[in-house]
């Protein structure tokens, strides 16, 4: 047992040592402490930064991981002894693909750009911003102040003279990435052409299975506990409680940035979390439903076929308004321009004929717009891979 133990850790040495070949080294941003922009836990903030070169040099991606969120105390103290919490457990090494990648094959118009993935340790979609901190849990609630100091390093290491720059993020960032966007546009240079994509990020405003709403009430204790109401669009949060404006739904209507959604219409995360999240399901009857639509009832689809009908609706601020972009397909899937499979591979999914790459460069670059709608089914997009759930 002892051999093949020390085997097994022998082959996943050469598996770190092969996958981490041409990986993105950490950079830790140690000037941010002495300004409060901190980890979870206080220390802190990281990102990793691939340099642009040739015709990229002067185009920035910044792309924000993702990683859900803490709602109270406990939950944030679970975090922040995580990657998700802390950089003391975050990976050195990082290999960039789908939209960041670094190959022209896969990524032909953004491979050659400066290429930045900021990693994701607040707990709040890069919104928190509480002065004090309880010595009794020494927990800090910083995520806007890290997202300052990121967004100002990179400015400080040419940024400020971008021509080309996208905001991106997967899941909870990519909410911070539409909460963010207009900010970031604010900050570059008003020659810069400017716009932010959302994979994963359009958390919807809905009913869950008992026709409540169990994911009002959720971000109701996260802008609460992290303080976010002043670091969410002051374009929304004057007009309605600040938890909304943790909707894109009511952000996007006040956006002046163009935005891009990439997003799946039976949304993994969402399906499990916004309409059959496991504290509303007392009998569990979603369970299996949930994890897999092939194991739901006759019952159980139509009622997912309602949460579709609840994100066009939501989606309607988007695909009213020329200048966005949408890549909504059918897939059970979250996050999916992560991958250089998902992003542009040969068995991606497609919509209208398209790939997730193409859709995103052609609209980035004014060549073509991109509208598009999936058919209605969970099943009836054969270029659908095997459920991604990606972070």
């Amino acid at each position: 047992m002892g051999r093949l133990k020390q085997c097994w850790s022998s082959l996943l040495v050469l598996a770190v040592v092969v996958i981490g070949t041409g990986a993105v080294p950490i950079t830790y941003l140690q000037s941010a402490v002495a300004k409060g922009a901190v980890c979870l836990d206080g220390s802190a903030p990281a990102y990793h930064f691939d340099k642009g070169f040739g015709s990229g040099v002067n185009n920035w991606i910044v792309h924000m991981e993702g990683g859900g969120w803490c709602t109270d105390v406990a939950s944030c103290i679970e975090r922040k002894g995580t990657m998700k919490g802390s950089s003391k457990f975050m990976n050195k090494d990082f290999g960039f693909s789908g939209i960041l990648g670094g190959k022209q094959s896969t990524n032909p118009d953004f491979y050659n750009w400066n290429r930045i993935k900021v990693r994701y340790c607040d707990g709040s979609s890069f919104t928190g911003n509480v002065e004090a901190v309880n010595p009794a849990n020494k927990l800090f609630f910083r995520g806007a102040r890290v997202w300052r100091a990121v967004i100002d390093d990179l400015m400080a290491k040419g940024m400020k003279n971008a021509q080309n720059a996208i905001l991106s993020g997967c899941s909870a960032g990519a909410l911070a990435a539409i909460l963010h966007c207009d900010t970031f546009r604010a900050i570059l240079p008003r020659t810069a052409s400017v716009k932010c994509v959302s994979d994963a990020g359009y958390f919807i405003h809905g009913k869950d299975i008992t026709g409540g709403s169990y994911i009002e009430s959720y971000y109701s204790k996260v802008v609460a506990l992290h303080g976010s109401a002043k670091s969410l669009p002051v374009s929304c949060t004057s007009k309605m409680k600040p938890e909304l404006c943790f909707f894109p739904q009511y952000v996007v209507p006040s956006m002046r940035t163009p935005l891009f959604v990439i997003n799946a219409a039976f949304d993994s995360w969402q399906i499990k979390n916004v309409l059959a999240p496991t504290a509303v399901d007392k009998g569990k009857q979603w369970k299996n439903c949930k994890l897999d639509l092939k194991k739901c009832s006759a019952a159980q689809l139509k009622t997912v076929q309602g949460f579709r009908d609840q994100m066009m609706r939501a989606l309607s601020p988007v695909h009213s308004t020329p200048s966005r972009g949408l890549f909504l397909d059918s897939c059970h899937a979250h996050c999916q321009g992560g991958s250089a499979a998902s992003w542009s591979g040969d068995k991606g999914p497609q919509v209208a004929n398209t790939r997730i790459a193409k859709a995103v460069g052609n609209w980035f670059y004014g060549r073509s717009a991109f509208q598009k709608i999936d058919c209605p089914s969970p099943t009836c997009n054969p270029t659908c891979p095997a459920i991604s759930t990606e972070d």
